[in-house]
């Protein structure tokens, strides 16, 4: 047999895994001693839940005892510092397994009696809204515990960004934070992708073709929720790419209200057949806005940017289009001019490219805004592969962040220069002269001086100058002759 037969040995092995059961013990097993052992990778994963800077202890399968029946959760993680100290029991699933309400709600009755501070649950299941439990539990077990839920995909995408992008002290531990990341990316960890738009897909969608989906429909609020899934879990693969927190864009009132945004998603899909979201990507010019026409089968991406407040708009065209360079030709380019309302002006831009003026409507109107969009068409399919629903909107949003996103800029105004005073040319010394004869005013033969005396009855007095003598004109110390005055009428 070949060496390229042979397992390289591993710190977190995917063989030997036989059943959910084994699947959920070692995957548990792998996290919480990650967990511990990476302090960064620790720290960043329960610091949003308030637990203190203190190193971790972690265990699996404790046993409690809850009235007459004796209960194994998952897990326990504890965090001490100083005199405080946090606790949280940790419930997992693996696969396609969900979270049971029952189970929940016994393990929070738990944590009440023993004083802990929460209970974490780690599955597939991604909630609709962060923040948002995908199970639903009776609130009045949550008075004293809290209830956090993290999935796979988002614990990938942390580890993913805390070893590449933000760092590890220790190498060793670095290297320890890799091994966890391998174990979860292989098959056989049970830390599934998104997959699967439910059981109530198909339904929405051909009720949405033939224009039938009413409000009241119980199968519309899955598939939104679904969809808003789907939005963040190509939010965190798409951060692990940019090294960055990318996060779905939602209002406040839909933070507050999840309920708000799943009644707006429905309606949209009963009036007009779509549905709409947008993911928030740090640095961006804007959000990065999805549409998924499923009456058209088109999946559209655009992003907005405000136009530049100066020039004219034929060069403010051209600023966009030159940041444009990789965008394909297919791309369509929206203006928007200053006070107008309406639709503005929209072209391909092949076009525009050619012919910038085609955007503008009327050459007195500034620009004030502008959309750069893009259109691929939308897949059908359920759960993944060729033409599914999931992989077209991944695939459409990658594209148009690579192709366009990232290389937009917004335009910022150039920052006012200092004025240079004129410099005054300066007379060649070779023309200067202190002789009398170069003065201004003082020429052979003129009067140099006009004294004007007005008195009682005394003529004015006139100083004329005499033409220098060469021989006298007190070089080399020859004296010079006083000035002639003489009396002059001033009739």
């Amino acid at each position: 047999m070949g060496e390229e037969t042979w397992h390289q040995a591993r710190l977190i092995p995917t063989s030997g895994i036989n059943g959910a059961d084994e699947q959920e013990r070692r995957a548990t097993s792998a996290l919480l001693a990650v967990m511990s052992s990476v302090r960064e990778f620790g720290r960043v994963l329960t610091q949003p839940l308030g637990a203190p800077a203190g190193p971790l202890e972690t265990y699996i399968e404790v046993p409690f005892q809850l009235g007459e029946r004796r209960l194994y959760p998952d897990g326990l993680v504890r965090a001490r510092r100083g005199q405080k100290q946090w606790t949280a029991l940790v419930e997992v699933k693996t696969g396609v397994n969900e979270l049971s309400a029952e189970q929940l709600e016994a393990y929070l009755d738990i944590a009440r009696e023993q004083d802990f501070d929460a209970v974490i649950t780690i599955s597939n299941e991604i909630p609709a809204v962060a923040g948002l439990h995908p199970t639903k539990v009776d609130k009045r077990k949550l008075k004293r515990v809290a209830l956090h839920h993290w999935s796979w995909s988002m614990v990938l995408a942390e580890a993913v960004l805390q070893k590449e992008h933000r760092g590890v002290a220790d190498q060793d531990q670095a290297w320890i934070l890799g091994e966890l990341i391998r174990y979860l990316e292989h098959p056989r960890s049970g830390a599934l992708q998104f997959d699967d738009m439910g059981r109530s897909w198909v339904t929405t969608r051909e009720a949405v073709a033939s224009g039938t989906l009413r409000n009241g429909d119980k199968c519309a609020p899955e598939v939104a929720a679904r969809f808003d899934a789907l939005l963040r879990f190509v939010s965190l693969q798409l951060g692990r790419k940019l090294g960055d927190d990318v996060t779905p864009a939602l209002s406040r009132k839909e933070l507050a209200e999840p309920a708000l945004r799943s009644q707006a998603l429905v309606q949209s899909m009963c009036a007009n057949g779509t549905m709409q979201g947008a993911i928030n990507i740090p640095n961006a010019v804007g959000s990065l806005v999805v549409t998924a026409d499923l009456r058209a089968s088109l999946v559209t991406c655009h992003v907005d940017i405000a136009a530049p407040r100066e020039g004219r708009p034929t060069t403010r065209v051209n600023w966009l289009v030159r940041q444009l360079r990789h965008a394909p030709d297919t791309a369509r380019i929206e203006a928007f001019a200053m006070h107008a309302r309406g639709a503005g002006t929209a072209e391909l831009l092949r076009v525009v490219r050619e012919q910038p003026t085609v955007l503008i409507e009327d050459p007195k109107k500034e620009l004030r805004a502008f959309r750069v969009a893009m259109g691929m068409p939308l897949g059908t399919k359920r759960g993944r592969g060729r033409g599914s629903f999931i992989e077209s909107i991944e695939n459409a949003i990658n594209a148009f962040y690579g192709n366009i996103v990232q290389d937009l800029r917004a335009w910022t105004a150039t920052p006012p220069r200092l004025r240079e005073a004129p410099v005054q040319p300066e007379e060649p010394a070779a023309l200067t002269s202190t002789a009398l004869s170069s003065q201004d005013g003082v020429e052979s033969g003129e009067p140099a001086v006009r004294l004007t005396a007005e008195g009682e009855g005394r003529p004015a007095q006139v100083l004329t100058s005499v033409s220098p003598d060469p021989a006298q004109s007190g070089i080399d110390g020859a004296p010079v002759p006083e000035p002639d005055v003489r009396p002059t009428s001033l009739g």
